[in-house]
């Protein structure tokens, strides 16, 4: 007899084992009983599956009081009704289910066979009431331990299962958020210097100023692009266009750009972080801090990569933005670290372990 583990839709299983309960109905049949006795088995009948069936609806501990309610049916009915044993072999197998322990699942398991065969030898019941109520009830317990145990590991592998699946959908979230975050800041960014720009100059230079105004269409006709890449999360980062890209930001905003360059080994992925954060830390330095100049540096250091970025603008905000945020779980992500100085200006450090791959160059 198996049973399946509970607050499960356990379909018509738990009706296929009501077929241990045709004993009860035995004496009743073939001894031609009185009707009192038919009242008296199907009043516990009754009682029986309304313990049974609740005993699907209930957690543990709870089903255990379904459990000893069985077994006081079969002690009460046993005197006047051999098949009583059904009751015995219900309660030894939802036990296992209704115990975590398997030691205590076992414990009473004994308990049960004992109750049974003390009452046979108190009243004389007979051998048969024995080996059906104490010896195929103990031998069902047993099997379903088993059996209960690998539906409680069945339980937990789904349970993780789906705390897995929920914290990877989180995860692709959060992702597509700080993609966007990038893409959409940097760009727009991008798109109103360059407005500008070409609203200054369009009186004075008109064939300068329709040039910015081609230069913000394609800008937005790549936005669209990288914001579709970023939602298929197919987007990668070439760290050589970021730069490029990054100076002239910079220079369309009047900030004079100072670089220094080394070899260093990246693979995709830390290109593609590395190029995130100077598009970010590009961005901030347009829009918040004023500056007039700006250092970049990136070079190898003790098998670590080292990018620098720092300008001589207004520093001092200490708040930690969903850029910087960004940023900032990047880098952790690749083991490394982000500091950032306010004192004078603005000065990002970013710092991981390199892995050997493709050499880089900035500028």
């Amino acid at each position: 007899m198996r049973l399946l583990p509970p607050n499960r839709d356990h379909g018509w299983v738990p009706y296929l084992w009501l077929v241990y309960l045709s004993g009860v109905f035995v004496h009743p049949v073939f001894d031609h009983v009185r009707w009192t006795e038919w009242a008296l088995t199907l009043a516990v009948v009754a009682i029986f599956l309304t313990l049974y069936f609740s005993f699907f609806w209930l957690n543990p501990p709870k089903n255990l009081w379904a459990v000893g309610g069985m077994l006081l049916i079969g002690v009460g009915l046993a005197p006047s009704n051999g098949g009583a044993s059904s009751f015995f072999i219900y309660a030894a197998a939802f036990v296992p289910f209704a115990l975590e322990s398997e030691w205590l699942a076992f414990g009473a398991l004994i308990l049960i066979s004992c109750i049974a065969g003390l009452e046979t030898w108190l009243l004389h019941l007979g051998l048969g009431f024995a080996v059906w109520s104490s010896g195929l009830a103990f031998l069902i317990g047993g099997g379903n331990i088993f059996f209960a145990q690998r539906n409680r590991a069945n339980c937990r592998l789904k349970m993780a299962n789906a705390e897995i699946e929920h914290l990877a959908k989180v995860a692709e979230r959060e992702r597509i958020a700080r993609d966007l975050h990038d893409v959409l800041g940097h760009t727009l960014s991008v798109i109103i210097l360059k407005s500008e720009l070409a609203g200054k100059l369009i009186d004075r230079d008109p064939v300068r100023a329709k040039a910015e105004i081609a230069e913000v269409e394609e800008t937005s006709r790549q936005a669209l692009a990288e914001v579709r890449a970023t939602i298929r999360g197919y987007r990668a980062h070439s760290l050589d266009e970021e730069l490029k890209k990054a100076k002239a930001m910079l220079e369309t905003a009047g900030v004079s750009v100072q670089s220094e360059a080394s070899n260093v080994n990246l693979s995709p992925v830390q290109e593609s972080v590395v190029a995130m954060v100077v598009r970010e830390a590009v961005t901030n330095i347009v829009r918040h801090a004023g500056a007039r100049s700006c250092r970049l540096r990136l070079a190898p250091v003790d098998g670590t990569c080292l990018l620098e970025v720092q300008d001589d603008g207004q520093g001092g905000h200490q708040i930690e933005g969903n850029g910087l945020r960004g940023m900032r779980e990047r880098i952790e992500a690749l083991g490394g670290t982000l500091a950032r100085e306010t004192s004078t200006g603005t000065r990002l450090t970013i710092q991981f372990p390199l892995t050997p791959a493709k050499a880089i160059r900035i500028l």
